[in-house]
């Protein structure tokens, strides 16, 4: 199961972070998980959100460009190898990543993983046939 992360392009100038954090909250979109690249000039903010399209629409209307990428979330074990069993499995099946990012859920014992692939079906499929998690929408939603 894949799921729609934003990336949204900020200038590197104070309170731009703040302005798409603000505008999300004002319309009731949580972020679930995120990420920022910088640059000298600019950064790149990727998060996920429980309604993608409907967050792209708001900030493209504040004129933000935003992109939207096709990404695949991953329950792995919070525990040394735990990272390195998901990435034998990629591995084992010819799958680049391309770029990932974390954070831990300390009442589960967990960690997620947001990757990106270059060919997230097939990640997808690897992943079940090495029976490691893939986090669903719901499950995302509910974190």
């Amino acid at each position: 199961m894949t799921h729609i992360q934003l990336s949204i392009f900020l200038e590197n100038k104070k309170g731009r972070l703040l302005d798409v954090c603000s505008f999300l909250g004002q319309h009731a979109i949580n972020i679930r998980a995120l990420t920022v690249a910088e640059s000298d000039n600019f950064g790149v903010l990727r998060i996920l959100v429980k309604d993608p399209h409907g967050a792209a629409k708001i900030l493209k209307e504040h004129g933000f460009v935003v992109h939207e990428t096709e990404v695949v979330a991953v329950e792995v074990n919070d525990k040394p190898g735990g990272l390195a069993n998901v990435l034998n499995a990629i591995n084992k099946n010819h799958i680049n990543v391309e770029y990932m990012y974390g954070f831990v859920e300390p009442s589960a014992a967990k960690a997620m993983m947001v990757f990106r692939f270059d060919n997230p079906s097939k990640a997808c499929e690897a992943l079940k046939e090495a029976k490691i998690p893939v986090v669903g929408h719901k499950d995302l939603a509910d974190m």
